[in-house]
């Protein structure tokens, strides 16, 4: 059998950094637990519009379908700004999500015993919170029409319509319930079915799904602004949540912070399963290219390291190998090992993006 494959994309600004530790920790798993990758790159977002004049080359874009996953580090930055809205950055890794049919978000929102400190809600609220939000990614009012800014009479109207059909709602619903079962069981859906049509039929999909496919999961149902005050109040109540494109970009987001760091954060995009039954897949951390402080070593490479520990358990079936990685990182934090961004006790020198990984690596040789 041939090695699985992905493909790295690098991108723009702390991206090529974070990315490079993320080869170490591949490299390693080749020379110590004998998992080979067959790992090409290419270049994505302001970089690739600098070479190509477009921010996804078509022969980047057709990499991107064949391989089993693709893993990107970070787009864009104020040397972009001012070009036209279709050739920024973010429309490649806009493409990549569309073309690849990427429509299930899962955002993980955990928090580190070592850095319970650093969120902004008391600590017994926070300390152990591992939950998990899938968000739908490529409906809903992102991507409804009509949409645009209209004259009428002697003003203008901005309009977007929030759209589902219910065979897009019940696949994401479907992935959600899969990820639950390998969970603790248990899956919050969450719209606004009192003053929307949409989420009268979200929640409708997904209880049909619930009753024919996954009874034995718990299902609940509630509210997307009740939620955030939930998620706010006792986040621990949750396993997973289900949601539409637009309370989950909000809700995802708001999960972020109760960890206390967005570098700290992966995420995954999953489409349908392939003929080697492997989803199409996109890894990248949930924090941006920061361009501020690329090229100085500063910027924390954790949330990219856990992005391919998600890889590992979700587009490869290596869950014990994501777990190894993901317990060399708590290792490594609970001996107080801090990038930048992760300062807060005083008298703390902080490592550099390489001596993070450097850790790391030595946190997985510990774990053989």
């Amino acid at each position: 059998m041939s090695n699985p494959s992905l493909l790295i994309l690098p991108g723009d600004g702390i991206g090529p950094e974070v990315m490079a530790e993320v080869t170490r920790i591949i490299d390693w798993f080749g020379a110590k637990r004998g998992i080979a990758f067959d790992v090409s790159e290419d270049l994505v977002g302001g970089c690739a519009y600098d070479k190509h004049g477009t921010p996804l080359h078509d022969d980047t874009m057709a990499k991107a379908l064949e391989v089993d996953a693709v893993l990107l580090g970070a787009v864009g930055g104020p040397k972009y700004d001012k070009l036209d809205f279709s050739v920024k950055p973010e429309r490649g890794l806009l493409r990549l999500r569309k073309e690849m049919d990427l429509f299930s978000n899962l955002r993980p929102a955990q928090c580190f015993d070592a850095l319970a400190d650093f969120s902004s809600l008391k600590k017994d609220v926070v300390a152990g919170l591992d939950i998990m939000i899938v968000r739908e990614l490529t409906s809903g009012v992102y991507f409804g029409e009509p949409r645009g800014i209209f004259k009428e009479g002697n003003e203008r109207v901005g309009i977007n319509t929030q759209r589902y059909t219910e065979s897009e709602i019940a696949r994401v619903a479907r992935s959600a319930f899969e990820l639950a079962r390998k969970r603790n069981n248990k899956l919050c859906s969450m719209e606004k079915a009192n003053v929307m049509e949409s989420g009268i039929l979200w929640r409708d999909v997904v209880t049909e799904v619930h009753e024919a496919e996954y009874s034995d999961v718990e299902l609940t149902h509630m509210y997307a602004d009740a939620g955030a005050m939930q998620l706010t109040r006792w986040p621990k109540q949750f396993d997973v949540i289900v949601t539409d494109n637009l309370f989950g970009d909000m809700l995802s987001d708001l999960a972020a912070m109760l960890t206390g760091s967005l570098g700290m954060l992966p995420s995954a995009s999953l489409g349908a399963p392939t003929e080697n039954g492997r989803p199409k897949a996109l890894y990248e951390p949930v924090h941006g290219s920061a361009p501020d402080i690329a090229g100085q070593g500063k910027a924390n490479p954790i949330a990219c390291i856990l992005s391919f520990a998600m890889a590992l358990r979700y587009s490869f079936d290596m869950g014990d190998e994501a777990t190894r990685v993901e317990k060399a990182v708590e290792a490594v934090l609970a001996d107080g090992k801090r990038t930048a961004d992760l300062l807060g006790e005083e008298g703390v020198t902080p490592v550099s993006t390489s001596e993070m990984g450097d850790a790391i690596l030595a946190a997985l040789d510990a774990s053989l």
